[in-house]
């Protein structure tokens, strides 16, 4: 069963990334002008995107299980038949319904999530779900640039890319829905798992808002630089003097995705909640001086191409998967409140995407061309140093909070 869930969660979450991420992997120049419009393209469907995970803050978290499947295949058709209007539709008018692609597909990790949690495994399951993102990212690009190479046109390549992953994706739901819910075992460690009402959402946040507040500010710049590197790639590797082949993207993809399953998947054997929980923190402190420490490498020419690109990869999936798999899955198993993972998740994900949109239209408006590498790095440097700062203060607030709050938690703690 352990093994069902995890290729289940990973195959769906990878195959619904074959209806967003392939087309990034085109230039979308306009032959009159001679300039990209990639930019905008990618800016609107973050947009979407990034008004799905408000939306879906409180859709996610009053989810109720038998809804999900259904749910999960009407909002990929709704993505497809975006990538249809957005074939039919000339330059530059299709943005639009990228932005409509982006619209359904922000609450899909939610659902997915939604089979997973509140396991005593977890953390492997969902870092079987978090490797498909950073590993289909690299795929489905390189499903992209295929279907560019055999003569698709760009227009009609995301349609296409969409066509390609609909009936494995239908498949790997349909194994979603064999799944279980937790057992006995389960809830006694990990607590149980809830539809969240309007008042639930609010005490929880009266209790932990400003540790929740913390680890959304790093996950916010971590999810823009995450963000840059994934929509970007083929620029950022054109600065570091390399022409990214189609396989490329994958092979460096598939380095992260074995360093980042590794140090993350690994927290489930740690029993102890609280432990494990300020664990993940610090692994993912660990991660944002990663990155610093690469960045460093770069410029004293120490550091190639290809290495560049997987260990800023791996520093920035680190955190980033850390909270999905174990901060807020420990968060609730160590505190016992009734909720769900996908409401935290929504709301951190909503402002990390609000955040890039915001970073996407400032260099839009700020004419920023060019030097992608450059503006990639800079924005690494910040992210690490505020991130870091971020979740330093995230621990110091958890740890002195729930040292208040465990002598009366303490037996749940302690069985788990």
């Amino acid at each position: 069963m352990a093994a069902w869930c995890v290729v289940a969660a990973f195959g769906t979450y990878a195959c619904m990334y074959g209806f967003r991420k392939p087309f990034t992997a085109g230039t979308y120049v306009d032959t009159a002008t001679g300039t990209s419009f990639k930019v905008w393209l990618v800016t609107a469907q973050v947009l979407g995107y990034t008004v799905s995970k408000f939306v879906g803050i409180r859709v996610i978290a009053e989810m109720r299980p038998e809804r999900r499947v259904w749910v999960l295949l009407g909002l990929i058709v709704a993505a497809q038949l975006a990538l249809l209007g957005f074939g039919l539709t000339p330059a530059p008018y299709n943005a639009a319904w990228l932005f409509l692609n982006g619209l359904p597909l922000g609450m899909v990790f939610g659902l997915v999530l939604g089979f997973l949690e509140g396991r005593r495994l977890t953390e492997a399951f969902v870092a079987g779900l978090c490797a498909s993102f950073i590993l289909a990212d690299g795929v489905t690009k390189s499903v992209g640039a295929a279907l560019l190479a055999y003569g698709v046109p760009e227009r009609w390549m995301p349609a296409a890319a969409g066509l390609v992953f609909l009936l494995p994706l239908i498949g790997f739901v349909g194994m979603l829905r064999c799944i279980p819910l937790p057992s006995r075992a389960d809830v006694e460690a990990r607590a149980e798992r809830s539809p969240m009402p309007r008042a639930e959402r609010r005490a929880f946040l009266e209790r932990h808002g400003l540790g929740l507040a913390l680890i959304g500010l790093a996950y916010l710049l971590i999810t823009v630089l995450r963000s840059l590197r994934a929509d970007f790639a083929p620029e950022i590797w054109k600065g570091l003097g390399i022409a990214a082949a189609p396989a490329l993207f994958t092979r460096s993809e598939l380095l992260v995705t074995l360093g980042v399953v590794a140090a993350t998947g690994l927290g489930v054997v740690i029993r102890d909640n609280r432990r494990a929980f300020f664990s993940a923190l610090a692994v993912s402190m660990g991660g944002l001086l990663l990155i610093a420490c690469t960045l460093i490498a770069h410029e004293l020419e120490r550091c190639g191409p290809f290495a560049f690109m997987v260990l800023i990869g791996l520093g920035l999936y680190i955190p980033y998967v850390s909270v999905h798999t174990t901060v807020f899955e420990r968060l609730i198993a160590m505190t016992r409140d009734r909720g769900n993972i996908g409401y935290l998740m929504y709301l951190v994900d909503a402002t990390g995407y609000l955040g890039y949109v915001a970073v996407m239209i400032a260099r839009n408006f700020a004419g920023i061309e060019g030097d992608h590498l450059r503006f990639f790095a800079l924005a690494s440097w910040g992210g690490a140093l505020l991130g870091g700062a971020a979740l330093a203060g995230a621990w110091w607030f958890f740890a002195r909070h729930e040292a208040v709050r465990l002598p009366a938690t303490a037996p749940a703690v302690a069985a788990s």
